[in-house]
């Protein structure tokens, strides 16, 4: 299994920005997808934004052309970068990675962080 190790959270006016970070145990580039999910109070959890291998992104619409997901290799690390955040960004944030490669296997082993809460106030 992965342990993933959520960052920077924290209170931030509407309008402003948080970069979170998601700290890997292993080699993000065997990793097979890397993701971003959130929970808002009595809501479900919901996926944000979704990183490949390859490089490959996709975002849920509501976040699109404000947050931006993105690796460091060389650091197993990766982020989102959230821009002109909204009240109902408000949410724990979690880091998810579905799989990873390994002496030529694939283990589908899903691994979680512990989150991080971000709280946007208007």
């Amino acid at each position: 299994q992965v342990q993933l190790v959520e960052s920077g959270g924290g209170l931030v006016q509407a309008g402003g920005s948080l970069r979170l970070s998601c700290a890997a145990s292993r080699d993000i580039f065997s990793i097979n997808a890397m993701y971003w999910y959130r929970q808002a109070p009595g809501k479900q959890r919901e996926l944000v934004a979704r990183i490949t291998r390859g490089g490959s992104t996709n975002y849920t619409d509501s976040v699109k052309g404000r947050f931006t997901i993105s690796r460091d290799n060389a650091k197993n690390m990766v982020y989102l970068q959230m821009n002109s955040l909204k009240p109902e960004d408000t949410a724990v944030y979690y880091c998810n990675a579905d799989g990873y490669y390994s002496g030529g296997y694939y283990f589908s082993d899903e691994s979680w962080g512990q989150g991080t809460q971000v709280t946007v106030s208007s």
